[in-house]
């Protein structure tokens, strides 16, 4: 399938002029580390894309299915996105502090009598326990991997899986509810409330995704993926809580990530449709 993808660095909607909201210091630093990306590359994987930032390498790829939709009406689909995150020199990574991610006009969100899960029912709960609290309100799953680091390259990678839920509205807005458990070397739940705002433009919706500490700060999050959708029904109707259309034959999706070194992954991903 045709992906197109652009990576840029440093650079967010309603600056004044690239990196102008920078310290000097950190302007040097992170146009240093942007003289080493390797251009923009396709991986291994043939659709992923690839960026190097100094010692940080990113791959993310996404997509969805079924690839052909309808032009002007919306038909259901199942979202899914992947990240990885490594250094190059074999160390541990710099942690992620937030991912932001938008969503292609020709998406949208339907949550109409879809149940809702409270935060509170799933700070204890192992994997296993949140499931079972809340089986209507899950929307997606996944998986993902912290690094886990002592000094030097020795360090411990720690995986787990994640539930996402249709949470409580925030502001008159959507949420969803990411849930993940890890044991080791202690054990530490992840509750994270993830709003998602309707917007005008070429995107329609923004997910914001606040990460905190990972085992005192000594994780880094090397691997994410995850895959939405969720058929239900509700007022006599089939819903399905992530639907598209094929407008303009292209679905984009775009990230920034931010990490907490300073170090910011701007750029978009787009995969083609048909029409059906």
């Amino acid at each position: 399938m045709l992906q197109k993808t652009v990576l840029r660095i440093g650079s967010g909607a309603g600056l004044n002029g690239p990196l102008a909201w920078l310290s000097e210091e950190n302007l040097k630093r992170l146009l240093a580390a942007g003289a080493l990306i390797c251009c923009v590359l396709f991986a291994g994987a043939a659709n992923a894309a690839l960026v190097r930032v100094g010692n940080l390498v990113l791959t993310a790829d996404g997509g969805f299915k079924p690839s052909s939709l309808p032009r002007s009406t919306y038909a259901p689909i199942n979202f899914n996105g992947e990240a990885n995150l490594k250094a190059v020199n074999g160390s541990v990574p710099p942690p992620l502090q937030q991912l932001v991610l938008d969503f292609d006009r020709d998406g949208r969100l339907s949550i109409a009598g879809l149940p809702i899960c409270e935060p509170g029912a799933l700070e204890e709960a192992t994997t296993a326990e949140a499931r079972n609290r809340c089986p209507g309100a899950i929307v997606g799953t996944g998986h993902a991997s912290v690094a886990i680091g002592g000094a030097g390259h020795q360090f411990l990678v720690v995986s787990a899986p994640l539930t996402f839920f249709n949470g409580p509205r925030l502001a008159g807005e959507p949420t969803v509810i990411m849930h993940a458990r890890i044991t080791v070397p202690a054990v530490q739940n992840f509750v994270i409330t993830i709003p998602i705002e309707k917007r005008r433009g070429p995107y329609r919706y923004r997910a914001t995704i606040d990460l905190p500490p990972i085992a005192g700060g000594q994780g880094a999050l090397t691997h994410i993926d995850a895959t939405i959708g969720k058929r239900y029904r509700s007022g006599g109707r089939e819903r399905s809580y992530v639907s598209a259309r094929c407008g303009d034959g292209i679905f984009s999706t775009h990230g920034r990530f931010t990490f907490t070194d300073g170090t910011i992954i701007d750029g978009s991903v787009e995969k083609a449709c048909t029409v059906r």
